[in-house]
Formats: structure tokens, sequence, C-alpha cells
């Protein structure tokens, strides 16, 4: 379904991708990991059409992805919750729902409804401003904002960072519903364990470079990641 052939990405004369390339196979859940800087943001970005590639190139169903703008990457099906969230604070949630749907026509009843099955706590704080919710209740909102798009793709950068531990396993269950619900998943998460966890297939970067590729579950067993990302010796 998505495919990165070769992608390198620079920041000014900083590399922050070197030639990688993975596949995401259509309804799973991939899992990036790796340490701060390692280009797992960069990666997302560059699948999202938000930042430019210095070569390399992005398909999406056997189609180029590099050369088009965020808004009509959204309307091919690929939505990106950011690291951060960013949610409109001064918005309610409604209304931050809404700004997930954008792009769609017609009654939005469904997506609604769907929302408000994963994420409850939402609907019954529709009129409230998205700004003063909990941190995990705002990730809801980011994820929820992302599903009314109906996408086919979902990208999530960093879902668990800066949520209460209580709702950290609610969050991961509730990505592994999505995806169960037909939703192929890109997951940065530095919850190493928990991602490898609910993922198919995982990759490691390292300097902006792949180190590591596979099945989630060898990587998980694999010493070097437990070293490296477990804190086990």
């Amino acid at each position: 379904m998505l495919e990165i052939k070769d992608l390198t990405v620079a920041y000014g004369s900083i590399v922050a991708l070197r030639s990688v390339s993975m596949i995401v196979e259509d309804g799973k859940i991939f899992a990036v990991l790796g340490a701060n800087g390692a280009g797992k943001s960069s990666l997302l970005r560059c699948v999202s059409g938000l930042i430019p590639v210095v070569s390399g190139e992005v398909f999406w169903c056997g189609k180029p992805l590099t050369a088009k703008a965020a808004d009509e990457i959204v309307g091919m099906g690929i939505c990106h919750v950011p690291e951060g969230r960013w949610i409109f604070p001064k918005l309610t949630v409604k209304e931050n729902l809404l700004m997930g749907a954008y792009l769609r026509r017609g009654s939005l009843e469904k997506e609604f409804d769907y929302v408000f099955s994963l994420f409850g706590r939402l609907k019954n704080r529709l009129n409230q401003a998205g700004g003063t919710l909990s941190g995990g209740e705002q990730q809801m909102l980011a994820i929820g904002r992302a599903l009314m798009g109906k996408p086919k793709v979902l990208i999530l950068d960093e879902p668990s960072l800066g949520i209460a531990p209580i709702l950290v396993q609610e969050i991961f269950n509730t990505i592994v519903e999505i995806n169960q619900n037909g939703v192929t998943v890109l997951l940065v998460e530095q919850n190493s364990r928990m991602a490898l966890k609910v993922a198919h297939d995982a990759l490691v970067l390292e300097s902006g470079a792949v180190t590591l590729t596979g099945k989630a579950k060898d990587l998980a067993e694999n010493k070097d990641v437990q070293r490296a990302y477990f804190g086990a010796f």
C-alpha cells in the first residue's frame, strides 16, 4: 500500500534521512523506532507532503506522492496525527472534529458515531474548548479529528507522549481497534515495548538510516533492540 524507496531528506546541511526504504502492507500496523533525532518525524512528514525530499520516492498504491501537496495527500486517504497533537485550543471539540472532515461532503453522522464509539468521553465534551481537555483527551481528539477524514492510512507520531500512564494502554487498545476496522497504521512511538507489541512489522532508525527491519515480534526478541530500547542488559 505504502512504499518508500531510497528516501533522503535534509535540513540545509543536516541530513535527516539517508536512503530509507520500507514497505507498509495494507491492513497492517508498521512501527518506526529510534532515539530522539533519528529521523522518525521527518519520515512521517515526507509521507504527508509536509517537507520536501532531496532524493527518493514515496508511493501510495503505486502512485508517486513526493510531488503532491499535503491537502492532496489527505484527500487520497492518508491522515497524519502529529507529535504534540496540534489541536485547535480555542475551538470546541466538535469544531476540531469538523476540521478533520474539511474535504468531506454530505452527512458526517456515521463518522461522529464512530469517533464517539472509540472515545466516548469526547461526546460529553462536544462544546468544550479543546485547550481545556487533559493531555490524554487532547490525544483522543487529535486521533478522532484524523478519523473524521475516513483515512485508509493513519499516521501517528508519538501518540503516548505526555499522556498519563493510565491512559496509554487505552490509546494503544484503540489503535489496535482502528486497525482491525480496516485502517493501515504507520506508527512512530518511543514506548518501543508497547509499539512492538501492537505492530505487525517494524524498523529501527539510527542517525537517519535503517539499521534493522522485520517482523515486530522478531525485533522485540532482538537482544540489541532490548538493550537499546527496553533497558535490558
